[in-house]
């Protein structure tokens, strides 16, 4: 990364841990402003849990600096009002919540104007706004999909991480996430997506990295990935 580059994210020597399970083993990476970056690997080898590192969700030593500010240590709340969101693998919709209930709940500051509004989402998801009064929990996991990413945008971030958006999906909805995502980047929201499906990420990210076994083994383009067969097969493909 050169001096003259901001980075939005950049997460230094970070190591991770659940109790006294040692997962994150000296990671390092960097999200640009207005970047979509991809963090690529197997299940299990620690994505989720730099994503939680970030969040102030797990306990962590090393660096994580969001826009030059040191956040390690922060508690979850804090780091979201600093700009930070989060897009969790499990969706966390609020079951009994409508889907404008689920919409309004992302609203950090209800008396700022944002980037985004509940018409912004319905126009990107129309599906969303047929079902504005349904409550969350019948709707289907496409649906949900699509509710859990723009209550987060509704809380107006400067950076994203989004945690396998689109697993379990219909080719169709995967394709709707894809424009999803480009557009946030559009509006100079930069992104860190974990994902496991190779297509995705080579089709939307500007650069990605590989996790294997708790540390980067591999960061790149998507041009670079794909013309390196043995990294693919060694700690992607199954």
């Amino acid at each position: 990364m050169s001096e003259s580059t901001q980075a939005m994210l950049e997460i230094v020597d970070l190591h991770g841990y659940y109790g006294k399970s040692h997962v994150l083993h000296g990671v390092n990476l960097h999200v640009n402003a207005g970047e979509i970056v991809c963090l690529l690997g197997r299940n299990g080898v620690g994505r989720s849990t730099t994503a939680k590192a970030v969040m102030g969700q797990v306990v962590a030593k090393g660096a994580v600096r969001f826009k030059g500010r040191d956040i390690l240590g922060m508690k979850a709340y804090e780091i979201a009002r600093l700009g930070i969101g989060l897009v969790p693998e499990n969706r966390d919709i609020f079951p009994d919540l409508t889907v404008r209930q689920n919409l309004m709940l992302g609203v950090k500051d209800p008396r700022a104007v944002g980037r985004w509004s509940i018409d912004d989402m319905y126009a990107l998801f129309p599906r969303l706004k047929e079902r504005d009064g349904t409550p969350g929990g019948v709707l289907s996991g496409g649906e949900q999909q699509m509710l859990t990413l723009c209550r987060t945008m509704m809380g107006d971030p400067d950076f994203v991480m989004i945690d396998e958006p689109t697993e379990g999906l219909a080719p169709k909805i995967v394709a709707l996430v894809g424009e999803f995502l480009q557009e946030v980047r559009k509006r100079g929201i930069s992104i860190l997506l974990i994902e496991q499906k190779l297509a995705i990420a080579l089709d939307i990210s500007e650069r990605l990295y590989l996790m294997g076994h708790g540390r980067i083994v591999f960061e790149g383009t998507p041009a670079d990935l794909k013309n390196n067969e043995a990294i693919r097969k060694e700690w992607l493909e199954v």
